[in-house]
């Protein structure tokens, strides 16, 4: 029996919460073509005959931090490096930027061994590109494996599986055998409203909003919550609500839906908007949210 902890980094927007859905084979982190939609550390949990693999998803790593919200998305990305017993440095094929740059430099100083993770090679309109680019890559830094693939179609994922199983210390499982994910319901309510927000607003917006669960029971096979959606001013809540109340309206219908799909219970949602002037740079309203161990 193998078990470990896997630290899935990159820089923003390369897929790696699509990743770790794919290879836990359910949905455990929200996922949004925006970069910056992770903005915690989530761990997912695949189990197999061979052991139980922990994979934590990280806020993607950016150089800029202008707010104290980007200077906790990056210190909880980096405080996922320790005390792992893998690293997946996910990249996009066909694509290296200077943040993809600012990241291997962060690895290292890493103890733990760093397999390179190719992804969305499936929307690399020229293949013959690939080999090359891997060689150009691993040319920068030694790695224990390097896989390419698409998280997206699943295509050769499970080349990706062994090599994290071959790398994983002896050990019991960190997790029962029926948990998948490693947080509780009331974050699951908030992540899904936020994904249903992140994927309805355009611009910014996203950027300056939270969501915070602010009660939830279950009666039978009827799941009440109700969740708060906090923005920093009161231009952004007219917005979120939108006209007669069709934006929050849709938003809620799509949370309610999935978290229905999750749950398999009937979902009563309720959603409020509420102003916390400049959150996203104050340390006491991101410890309230969350964001701050």
């Amino acid at each position: 029996m193998r078990s470990g902890m896997i630290a899935v980094i990159g820089r923003p927007n390369v897929g790696k919460s699509s990743l770790v859905n794919a290879l836990v084979g359910k949905k455990v982190s929200i996922v949004a073509p925006k970069p910056q939609t992770t903005r915690h550390r989530i761990q997912g949990v695949l189990h197999r005959p061979e052991g139980q693999a922990v994979f934590v998803d990280t806020p993607g790593l950016h150089r800029r931090a202008p707010r104290a919200l980007n200077r906790y998305l990056n210190e909880a990305a980096l405080g996922s490096l320790r005390d792992v017993d893998l690293i997946l440095f996910v990249v996009e094929a066909g694509r290296w930027t200077e943040e993809d740059e600012a990241v291997l430099e962060r690895l290292r100083a890493v103890r733990a061994p760093v397999g390179l993770v190719v992804n969305k090679v499936d929307r690399l309109e020229d293949k013959t590109r690939l080999l090359p680019d891997i060689e150009r890559l691993t040319a920068l830094r030694e790695y224990a494996f390097v896989v390419p693939l698409s998280a997206r179609t699943g295509n050769n994922l499970e080349a990706l599986v062994r090599e994290v199983f071959a790398r994983l210390p002896e050990g019991p499982p960190l997790y029962p055998p029926d948990q998948y994910c490693g947080h509780g319901l009331a974050f699951t309510v908030a992540e899904v409203v936020r994904e249903k927000l992140v994927r309805a607003l355009a611009q910014e917006l996203p950027y300056a909003l939270t969501v915070e669960t602010e009660s939830l029971e279950r009666e039978g096979a009827l799941l009440r919550a109700s969740a708060v959606i906090w923005v920093e001013r009161e231009g952004q809540k007219k917005i979120v609500i939108g006209e007669d109340g069709v934006m929050l309206k849709r938003v809620g219908t799509a949370a309610r839906r999935e978290l229905e799909f999750l749950t398999g219970a009937r979902v009563f949602l309720k959603l409020w908007v509420r102003v916390k002037e400049n959150w996203t740079d104050d340390p006491a309203a991101l410890q309230r949210f969350g964001y701050v161990e």
